[in-house]
């Protein structure tokens, strides 16, 4: 078992379009580094640079991400794999600029994403992209798995982190944060059957016994067993979280 620490990082921030619960509110954007024995992986990527739409109906704030990893002491070029919770724009649109480092995403996830209007489509093929399709639960490094957590999307997944003090789990958008976690529920307009994913997946990450849960939009972190949350430290020089 490695001695596996999260460290949050800043990647964009959008303003929430109309046809948002939140309309008007902005929203942050996170990426999450895991200090792996094999390299750091990240997980998820943030909002691209230079699209017209979205620049024009999210109003992007852009941390540049090599400055956001130097931040937990990491480079670019360090990264060893890239985990996406899901393909929407914000989750992805940096992945270009990791060429030929391994992509893992789960295989209905990228087939969803070919689809018209899914998202942002040079942001997800493009020169050098190294596709790990996979299909359910997978280990994808030692001590780092894959969980599928359906429901803001069909091919959403969450990471589950096994270390010496515990599991932690990254929930990336399967909730938006603790409260939801709690409540087993999203505040996103659903339909029956993605409202009962949202619940199940919920429960999924549960069922992990993470001691935090750490959200994509949420800068808090769910702590067991009360559901406390805490501000994430952003720098090694503070300390991991």
């Amino acid at each position: 078992m490695f001695l596996g620490v999260i460290y949050p990082v800043l990647l964009s921030e959008v303003v929430l379009p109309d046809q948002h619960p939140r309309a008007g509110a902005t929203c942050v954007v996170f990426g999450f580094v895991i200090d792996h024995s094999q390299g750091p992986v990240l997980v998820d990527t943030g909002v691209g640079v230079g699209h017209s739409d979205i620049d024009s109906s999210f109003n992007p704030v852009h941390y540049p991400i090599d400055a956001a990893l130097a931040s937990v002491g990491v480079k670019r070029d360090d990264v060893g794999m890239v985990i996406n919770s899901h393909l929407h724009f914000d989750h992805c649109g940096n992945n270009r600029l990791f060429p030929g480092v391994p992509l893992v995403v789960q295989r209905s996830e990228y087939e969803s994403a070919r689809h018209p209007g899914y998202t942002i489509p040079e942001w997800v093929d493009f020169p050098g992209a190294d596709w790990r399709l996979v299909e359910g639960e997978s280990e994808v490094l030692p001590g780092v798995q894959v969980l599928p957590t359906p429901g803001h999307t069909t091919g959403h997944q969450s990471v589950v982190v096994s270390h010496s003090n515990g599991v932690d789990v990254i929930a990336g958008q399967a909730v938006y944060n603790g409260e939801e976690l709690d409540a087993e529920a999203s505040i996103e307009p659903l339909s029956e059957e993605e409202a009962d994913q949202t619940s199940t997946s919920a429960r999924s990450i549960k069922a992990a016994n993470p001691t935090r849960v750490f959200f994509s939009h949420d800068p808090r972190a769910w702590v067991a067993p009360q559901g406390a949350r805490t501000e994430p430290t952003r720098s090694r020089r503070n300390g991991p979280l």
